[in-house]
Parts: structure tokens; C-alpha cells; sequence
């Protein structure tokens, strides 16, 4: 029997003020093994309340070998209700913090200001892993009595960052859309994630806080000329992850529902209505509830490489190659591969990877449009610089990364990969067919190209890998860069040719 997502548990109530400056209520409960996925606590809020602070604690007891520990998150809805769509969300913090508090000027970071007002509000709990013999928590609930306070109004200045900063026309753009700040569980500020991206030679970003939306009314300040910011979210769902990437000011993205309940082609199509793309992040990480269990079927792109190279990156690799190769002859298209960092403090390196884009301009559409229709390729730093293309011989018809090459199947096509700053690395041209070519060490300048001549009868895609020298034995290096495919042949539309919805492909299922 499958365990319920949600529960909600005894009210808690406050008397109204009489006089009183400040009222606590204390909640103890124990959390058994298999309880639901969010746990719901009613607090009668009474009139006349300024401030709802809420501090929390929990055991964390030994637990034998192979089983998992406790951690409990933590959130709160207003008197607007928990219904999903998040009409009552206030604000969530997950497990990166042990109290928050909510009033009409000011909030904890991850959460949303404004007034207190009467009615029942909803503290919700979030039992991530509960050890075998089960979780106690205590919740301290106090009420400030007085004023309710104005929640500040816009000011003359923009409110979130514009959509546009100065670009250079057509051209390619690094960026890094996956990074989170002290609004969820990072441990940086907005001003400190901008300075970093700089200092990688970004020229964007996307803000990916867990679960929340606070953070975009403070990245305003941090934008300029030189450095395009995105709005985002990373949902958080019990069976993956997804960045919300580049949607509108203020969207949530609601994420308390598994894959079993037929519910993510829902939000994937608010995302794309809110003017943003949906891309699964880590698909194969370890994490508890981080796999991915939705399918790729209302994806934008994928993050097939995510922080450090590492061995579930090369999983999620080896998926998305596979999905290429079932894309061959599939009017559906395929799906574009991303790299970003993840990052989250320090010692995370803001940029490692980034996903380099040709866009039209540098701004928040051309970005999407670039990244949806695969023109890009993934770069551990922005010392690392690729040029792959694939030519018709005799003929000069040329395609580019994330390109078709429409060309008879026994037409010779010549690809050509330029490599700039990869020293020692090594270069593969892999296809529908497997790694078909691996060139020679780079030399120590980290310059090189490498030319292979095929067919489209041969191979239905070309893309390119540029790995690090290995130790020993035929395990591949780490990876230093890997670009989308170029297709050859005229067996099928791109990504680019689908219909769109609200900015994404179009909708599939609710």
C-alpha cells in the first residue's frame, strides 16, 4: 500500500493579545518510518499578530548500517490554505535552517513578507529520511502581538533584473543556471554568487533556489551590462529534481507530488507558460529523492553534467547518448544536454561547468531559444573554447553544433573539432554508433583540431568529447568539455522545428 504524500495534524491556537507582547506555543510529536512525504501542523493565528516565528528541533539517533538517518524539513502556508499550486506559500527552507520568521516588512531569507494575517496557517514538515526507530521533533511557535506593519511597495528603481544586458549580437555566450543562495541551502548572497560568475566569465546566470521564489525581488542590483540574470527555481520533488529556468518574476513552482501521481506534465506546462524551460538537473545523483523518475517527455533540455565530473555524470552521459540514438528517425526530436555547477558554497566553484550558447543577443529569450535548440556545448571553465562543425565535401554546405547537415546517406561530410585551452586532454567524435575516433594527446598549449570523414549512412549524429588524461586502463578522463550533436542526413526534424507552448514544446498530458 502506497504511503499518503500529506497529513495534518492537531491545531494549535492562540488566544487573542490581551495585552500581551508575545505568546509561545510548543509542539512535540514522533514521526514514524514510512510517514507521508509533508506533515501538516494548523496554527490559529489570531488578529492583531505582527510577527510568526517558528525555531524547530529534531533527534538524530545512531542507526544501524544501510539505513538512513533523520532529517526533517521545514516550510509555512498562510491562511490561504496548503492546496497545491502554493496560493498560501510562504516560504520554505527545507533542512538549511533551524527557525524562520514571517512579518509584513521582513522575512527569514527563503521566505515571503507580508501581513499576518487572521485565520490558519499551516507549519509544514517535511520528513526527508526517518530512522528506523522514527523522529521527534519539537516545534516553538511564537506569536508577536502589535502593528501589523506595510509590506514595502516597488520603488521607482526595477524591482528584478531586466530581461536584456549588452550583448554582442549573434554569438556565444557562457552561463551557469543552476546556483543556489543563502535563500535556500547556499551559503552565499546574491552580490557574492554575481561576483563569482564574473570572475568565470559568465555572461549569464539562473537563480535555482530550492522551492522558492523569494529570492528574485534581490538579484536586481546584481545585474548589468555585463551580466544577464534569470529568474528560476529547482523543484525539489520527492522523485527528482528540475530547474525552473528563466521563468517570470515571482513564478512557484509547486513540488509536493511524486512521479505516481501524474502531476508533473502540469507544472512542466506552467513553467513554460511562465516564460521559462524545464530541464531535469542531476538526473543519476545519489542523493535521496534526487533520481529522476518523470521521463523526459515534457523536457526542454537536460543537465547531463553537473558540478565536478563525477560517476553518476557519466550515467547520465551514457542516458542521454542512448536517447539520441532512439531520436534517429523520431519526429518527436531530441533533447539538448546542459552543464552547470550546482553550486552552493564554498569551496563550489560558480562555473564549473557552464553551458556556452550562440544566441542571438544576450537576453533572456535568446538565451532559452539557444539552449532549447541544442546550439550549445558544456565547458569546465572559460579557459576552454570548441568550434565543431560538420561540412558536405564538394559542396560547402556547412552545420553547426545542435545543426542538421542535410545531406544523401553515402555523401562524404568532413567534421572538423578546434580546441583551445585543454591541454593534455583528448579529443572523441562519439556517434549513434559508439566512440568512432579518439585523437591524440593535446599538446600543453591545450590547442588541436581533429578532422574525421564519415557518411550520413555511417553516422546519423556527431558530437564531441574533450576528456582529461586518464590514469590508467580504458576508463575514460574526466571530462573538460562535450558539445550537443551536429545531425547528418535528412531523416528528421530538430528540436528547433516543434511546436512551442508558452515559450517550451508543445504540451503533452496532464
Amino acid at each position: 500500500m502506497a504511503r499518503p504524500l500529506r497529513l495534518t495534524l492537531g491545531n494549535v491556537s492562540f488566544a487573542a493579545a490581551d495585552g500581551a507582547a508575545r505568546e509561545t506555543r510548543r509542539v512535540r510529536g514522533v514521526l514514524p518510518a514510512g510517514s507521508p512525504d509533508y506533515v501538516y501542523v494548523p496554527v490559529e493565528v489570531p488578529s492583531g499578530v505582527r510577527e510568526i516565528r517558528v525555531a524547530y528541533t529534531y533527534d538524530r539517533p545512531s542507526v544501524p548500517a544501510g539505513a538512513q538517518g533523520n532529517a526533517l524539513d521545514i516550510g509555512i502556508f498562510d491562511e490561504r490554505g496548503t492546496d497545491l499550486g502554493g496560493r498560501g506559500f510562504r516560504g520554505w527552507s527545507g533542512g538549511a535552517r533551524t527557525e524562520f520568521f514571517v512579518r509584513a516588512d521582513d522575512a527569514t531569507p527563503g521566505y515571503v513578507p507580508g501581513p499576518v494575517r487572521e485565520g490558519t496557517w499551516h507549519v509544514a514538515l517535511g520528513p526527508y529520511t526517518v530512522a528506523p526507530q522514527g523522529l521527534s521533533y519539537e516545534l516553538t511557535i511564537t506569536l508577536t502581538y502589535g502593528e501589523p506593519g506595510e509590506t514595502p511597495t516597488p520603488t521607482p528603481t526595477p524591482t528584478y533584473p531586466p530581461s536584456r544586458a549588452k550583448g554582442r549580437g549573434r554569438a556565444w555566450y557562457r552561463g551557469d543556471c543552476h546556483l543556489h543562495s543563502w535563500y535556500s541551502d547556499g551559503r552565499r548572497t546574491p552580490a557574492e554568487i554575481a561576483a563569482l560568475a564574473r570572475a568565470a566569465g559568465l555572461d549569464f546566470i539562473n537563480t535555482s533556489d530550492h522551492n522558492t521564489y523569494a529570492s528574485h525581488a534581490h538579484w536586481a542590483t546584481e545585474a548589468g551590462e555585463d551580466l544577464l540574470i534569470l529568474l528560476g527555481e529547482e523543484v525539489t520533488t520527492r522523485n527528482g529534481h528540475v530547474v525552473a529556468l528563466g521563468t517570470d518574476p515571482g513564478t512557484f513552482v509547486d513540488w509536493r507530488y511524486r512521479a505516481r501521481d501524474n502531476r508533473f506534465g502540469h507544472y512542466a506546462r506552467q513553467i513554460r507558460q511562465a516564460g521559462g524551460l524545464v530541464v531535469p538537473a542531476h538526473p543519476h545523483a545519489a542523493c535521496v529523492g534526487c533520481g529522476w523518475k518523470f521521463g523526459f517527455g515534457d523536457a526542454d533540455a537536460v543537465e547531463v553534467w553537473n558540478g565536478p565530473w563525477t560517476p553518476d555524470d557519466e550515467v547520465t552521459l551514457a542516458e542521454w547518448d542512448n536517447t539520441l540514438v532512439t531520436a534517429v528517425g523520431d519526429s518527436r526530436g531530441w533533447l539538448p544536454a546542459m552543464g552547470n555547477s550546482d553550486a552552493h558554497r564554498d569551496p563550489d566553484v560558480v562555473g564549473l561547468p557552464q553551458t556556452v550558447v550562440l544566441a542571438d543577443d544576450l537576453t533572456r529569450e535568446a538565451i532559452q531559444e539557444g539552449i532549447r535548440a541544442g546550439r550549445s556545448y558544456v565547458a569546465e571553465s572559460q579557459n576552454v573554447s570548441l568550434s565543431f562543425t560538420a561540412t558536405a565535401s564538394g559542396r560547402g554546405e556547412l552545420a553547426g553544433i545542435g545543426g542538421r547537415l542535410e545531406v544523401s546517406a553515402d555523401s562524404e561530410v568532413t567534421v572538423r573539432l578546434e580546441v583551445t585551452g585543454a591541454p593534455r586532454c583528448t579529443a572523441r567524435l562519439v556517434t549513434d554508433q559508439g566512440v568512432l575516433l579518439t585523437s591524440d594527446v593535446l599538446p600543453v598549449t591545450g590547442a588541436g583540431v581533429v578532422e574525421w570523414r564519415t557518411t550520413a549512412a555511417y553516422a546519423a549524429y556527431v558530437r564531441a568529447e574533450v576528456r582529461h588524461e586518464t590514469a590508467a586502463g580504458p576508463v575514460p578522463g574526466a571530462m573538460a568539455a562535450l558539445t550537443n550533436p551536429i545531425f547528418l542526413g535528412r531523416w528528421r526534424r530538430g528540436p528547433a522545428d516543434r511546436g512551442r507552448a508558452g515559450g517550451g514544446r508543445a504540451d503533452r498530458g496532464t
